[in-house]
């Protein structure tokens, strides 16, 4: 049983004897360069701006404010008697929104009733894109 306590010992004074980590030592300072300067530069102001002149109300084409015979089919949905595009237009699309023609979903698609079958050739729904080219068909 010495012997055992001996090499017990042993062990006990190996792990009290282990190597302890190195102490850090601390960096030197070094001095930093002064950073460069950069030149800034320098923004050219810019020049006054000057008061437009007052330009003149733009005029219409002649063409669009030309009065065009409606076809019986287009009277009934924008009333009769010759009108420009511009006005036959304007009335179509009152008489659209009037009568809640316009696609819920897809906005851009007019339903039609009745009165505007005849002048969609037949069809149930058309684009507002196709639409225009419909109507010039019913202008004389």
């Amino acid at each position: 049983m010495a012997a055992k306590k001996k090499v017990a010992k042993k062990k006990v004074a190996k792990k009290a004897t282990k190597k302890k980590p190195a102490k850090k030592v601390a960096k030197k300072k070094v001095a930093k360069k002064p950073a460069k300067k950069v030149a800034k530069k320098k923004v050219a102001k810019k020049p006054a701006k000057k008061p437009k002149a007052a330009r003149p109300k733009r005029q219409p084409s002649p063409e669009f404010m030309k009065p065009l015979n409606v076809s019986p089919a287009l009277a009934r949905v924008v009333g009769p008697g010759p009108m420009p595009r511009t006005e036959v237009t304007k009335r179509l699309w009152t008489y659209i929104r009037k009568n809640n023609l316009q696609d819920p979903v897809n906005k851009r698609m007019i339903n039609a009733d009745d009165n505007l079958r005849e002048i969609f050739e037949g069809r149930s729904q058309v684009s507002m894109f196709e639409m225009t080219k419909l109507v010039n068909k019913h202008l004389s």
